[in-house]
């Protein structure tokens, strides 16, 4: 055994509460070196009479490594405890004081989870596990009320730039509130709604103030009261990471310089406030000069900005925010925001943007969850062509598994697309087959799915701004049958909670070989789903020990043969399987 790959932190995602009985122990071995590991464990006071072992499962791989887990349930809520890995008839321990030939006398040495306390676990809204997001641009989604139009306003379904406008407002979504609730998503992600210059409203002018384009805040209340009407959640987006240049704070400092009294309200790097060489001699979002970003450390700034965030889950009740450009924004102010956010509603979903490993904001303080752009992209990269084989995939997604703990990765939000990338119909060569698998995997993975507006009928997209089309209206320009197939898949999941929150694993996966087989399982429920992501035909096989399955979507039997499932499957085809336990 390659001793030099054995990993594990008493901490993190390596060592967590799931719930208040039960911990989760993980660890990391050389793929394919070791055979069992033995989780060993005891109360540190009293060991022999609290002794227990745990086999532990391997439940993902990547290309280096196994990861291996079992979930711990100590009687008095606290454990000390060790590995035994083997491998044929050799075995090691490995406790936190190194590894060993032999069992060191526990519990000295040994790892340790002191106690669990419920106040310091991570804990997501219940309801966010359930969740079906469905994405909207405001200003691209219907002009329900042409008074607002801005001036110019270009005829519905043009061209999208950087800086028109097509009318679209919150009064256009009111009026397709039976289009959504159809579709059976059961909550709206909006983009931003706040007064500001922009077509995006990314560059925020007024946080207590819907954009007069988009109608008042009474229209807002009477969208979000409409939508919970129909039990679909509304979550916002907030740019709390910089502002528009014309906000009036920062044009008083534009104005006086460092004399103003809101000076300290940004970050100021030199006096007067210019442009030099395309760089701003104060801190904004990226190089653009006209998004000068908040000193947030700044005490008065921060209060503004949670007064803004318990503004409008108070005043209008909505269920959640999406934080922009979270990432850039310190930690201290995120921890006061989860605070006054969840003292104004304990069930508000907060969602940071954050594109890289998130981990440091995820646990337990600060978000319930951020936007998984790692599995949009891997996701895309293995459906949009029969290149990749699907061991990759596999260890690609096994990998990203393990960056969190199982109760975040139950309400990360995952997509394919979104306002700020290509269309998931563009990424795909326009081939709706491999839309479809791409649908298939995000509404049978875990994790909270998000739809991207106007995905479900056809829209197409490149790189933002082609990517922010106006959504399409006109019956004869949407693809009614791909509407089907997104209703259908969602009402799956709807109708079955392992789909939502059962255990996921790849069953094949295999080097040279772009077809994969992977399964959802509870203490109830057994889906199978099997996809070709090839352009020919294919048997694809695997054992199975019983009779009792069937296809999720047609509703037939299918009884293996000999103890061997073979699914025929067409090019670029899946099929979804499922028992009872």
């Amino acid at each position: 055994m390659l001793r030099e790959c054995f990993y594990h932190v008493s901490q993190s995602n390596w060592a967590y509460a799931y719930d208040k009985h039960t911990i989760h122990l993980r660890v990391r071995t050389k793929r394919d070196d070791v055979m069992d590991i033995l989780a060993v464990t005891g109360d540190k006071y009293d060991w022999d009479r609290t002794y227990e072992e745990y086999p532990m499962k391997k439940t993902a791989s990547d290309a280096y490594f196994d990861y291996w887990e079992a979930s711990v349930k100590p009687k008095y809520g606290r454990v000390s405890y060790g590995f035994r890995m083997s491998a044929g008839s050799e075995s090691v321990w490995m406790t936190e004081s190194g590894i060993h030939d032999e069992q060191p006398a526990p519990p000295g040495g040994y790892y340790d989870f002191p106690y669990i306390h419920e106040v310091d676990m991570y804990a997501a809204p219940e309801w966010a596990k359930s969740a079906i997001f469905y994405q909207i641009i405001p200003e691209r989604f219907a002009n329900g009320d042409p008074s607002n139009d801005p001036d110019p306003t270009e005829p519905w379904g043009g061209q999208p730039t950087n800086d028109n406008s097509f009318g679209g407002d919150l009064q256009g979504i009111i009026d397709h509130l039976d289009y959504i609730e159809n579709l059976g998503v059961n909550a709206i992600y909006l983009t931003p709604v706040f007064h500001s210059p922009s077509n995006h409203k990314y560059d925020t002018l007024d946080y207590k103030k819907v954009d007069p384009q988009f109608g008042s805040n009474e229209t807002l209340k009477q969208l979000v009261d409409a939508c919970h009407a129909r039990s679909i959640r509304v979550m916002l987006d907030a740019v709390f990471n910089h502002c528009s240049e014309h906000f009036p704070l920062f044009q008083d400092v534009v104005r006086h310089g460092e004399k103003s009294e809101y000076a300290d309200w940004f970050h100021v790097r030199e006096y007067p406030l210019a442009v030099r060489d395309g760089i701003p001699t104060y801190d904004t979002f990226g190089f653009f000069p006209h998004m000068p970003k908040f000193n947030t450390a700044n005490p008065r700034v921060k209060q503004y900005l949670l007064d803004v965030a318990e503004y409008w889950i108070k005043e209008i009740q909505i269920d959640g925010w999406r934080l922009d450009v979270a990432s850039e924004i310190d930690h201290h102010f995120w921890r006061d925001f989860r605070k006054v956010v969840k003292a104004a509603n304990p069930d508000a979903y907060i969602v940071g943007e954050v594109w890289n490993d998130s981990m440091k904001w995820l646990l337990g303080d600060q978000f319930d969850s951020v936007m998984n752009y790692p599995f949009s992209s891997k996701v895309l990269e293995f459906f949009s062509q029969s290149a990749m084989d699907g061991y990759t995939f596999a260890n690609s997604m096994g990998f990203l598994l393990m960056r969190y703990p199982q109760q975040t990765n139950e309400v990360i939000f995952n997509l394919l697309c979104s306002h700020d990338t290509p269309r998931v119909l563009t990424c795909v060569g326009e081939d709706k087959r491999r839309v479809k698998l791409c649908v298939v995997f995000l509404l049978t993975y875990m994790g909270t799915p998000c739809i991207y507006y106007g995905d479900e009928v056809g829209l197409t997209g490149g790189p933002d701004p082609d990517c922010r089309k106006c959504m399409e209206w006109d019956p004869d320009k949407q693809d009614n049958e791909l509407y089907d197939f997104y209703r259908l898949l969602i009402a799956l999941r709807k109708d079955y909670d392992v789909l939502r929150s059962g255990s996921f694993r790849f069953l094949k996966a295999e080097p040279g070989d772009p077809r994969i087989i992977y399964e959802r399982l509870n203490s109830h429920m057994h889906f199978t789903v099997w996809m070709n992501n090839t352009e020919e035909e294919t048997v694809l096989s695997h054992p199975m020990e019983t009779d009792d399955w069937k296809d999720a979507l047609s509703g037939e039997t299918v009884v293996p043969e000999d103890g061997m499932m073979n699914i025929k499957l067409d090019p670029l085809g899946y099929r979804i399987l499922y028992r009872f336990l």
